[in-house]
């Protein structure tokens, strides 16, 4: 029997309903998300970027780290893993690249914004776009290059903060038509814009409830309410261990001692549970039981 894709496994929650994917930047987190019972993990740009490389989120890592380090997660977990893809790394031809490679990963989709490059962060000014004809064209060439036809393309559409609500709408219906899988309406301004957009695009959407942002924190339920099928949270998980992590070497410095902070850490076996390890096996294997 021919084990089920990882896209199909996402395809088939979001036929179902509305599914909550955690951001994360790396595969021990992708980890926690899925011991926490979550269905399904984003890979967030961002965070790769930023987790990794200490770089901002501008396209400053290649099409080759993107994969490594999205392929890390995928391989880590056995629910399936979308990744930003950023503008698909150049044009169609290196759309096609981008997709086969990522899938090849283990991914289970990736999306593809429209936004000129160098790209920005999704919530910041300063923002251009392409021609609605070659978001259109990488949208196509994204399709035409995978070999699992349930590997999920999602194209971003960043245009609200750009042109407007009105002009956005009409971008991705030109999306829907050139048969992108869902479409994820970036830096949506109100509830009100997020229930709309919904009445008016007629495929599975992806709602961002980035912190510090242009959209409201809107809850999941909300969401589901209004009909979307993907709830991300990008960078949550990340902010709360940095500010952990600021706040512990503050202390660290100060008073030259952790001891205060024991209880406050993962403990080496809850580490080794969640990895999967146990030193004492003869045959231990990364993979574990799983």
């Amino acid at each position: 029997m021919t084990r089920k894709s990882k896209g199909a496994s996402l395809r088939q929650l979001i036929a179902k309903g509305c599914i909550a994917m955690p951001g994360v930047p790396n595969g021990a987190i992708a980890r926690q998300v899925e011991h926490a019972g979550f269905d399904a993990v984003y890979i967030s740009g961002a965070g790769m970027a930023n987790a990794t490389a200490g770089v901002p989120d501008i396209g400053l890592l290649t099409l080759t780290e993107v994969v490594q380090l999205a392929g890390y997660v995928a391989t880590a977990i056995d629910i399936p893993a979308i990744v930003d893809a950023d503008t698909g790394f150049g044009g169609a031809e290196n759309v096609v690249r981008t997709v086969r490679e990522l899938e090849r990963a283990g991914l289970a989709g990736c999306h593809i914004e429209d936004q000129e490059f160098p790209k920005r962060c999704g919530h910041l000014a300063g923002k251009d776009l392409v021609d609605v004809d070659e978001m259109v064209g990488k949208i196509r060439a994204a399709l035409g290059a995978r070999s699992d036809p349930d590997f999920l393309i999602v194209a971003r559409a960043d245009g609200r903060s750009v042109e407007g609500f009105d002009s956005t709408v009409k971008r991705v219906r030109s999306y829907v038509e050139a048969g992108a899988d869902a479409i994820f309406p970036e830096a949506l301004q109100s509830a009100d814009e997020f229930r709309d957009f919904a009445k008016e695009i007629q495929a599975p959407l992806l709602a961002n409830m980035t912190e510090f942002g242009k959209s409201p924190l809107l809850s999941f339920q909300e969401l589901s309410d209004f009909g979307y099928r993907m709830v991300i949270f990008p960078m949550s998980a990340f902010r709360v261990s940095m500010k952990a992590s600021e706040e512990f070497l503050r202390d660290l410095k100060e008073r030259g001692t952790q001891s205060d902070w024991i209880k406050k850490m993962q403990t080496r076996k809850e580490l080794y549970d969640l990895l999967d390890y146990d030193p004492n096996a003869e045959n231990w294997s990364p993979v574990g039981d799983r």
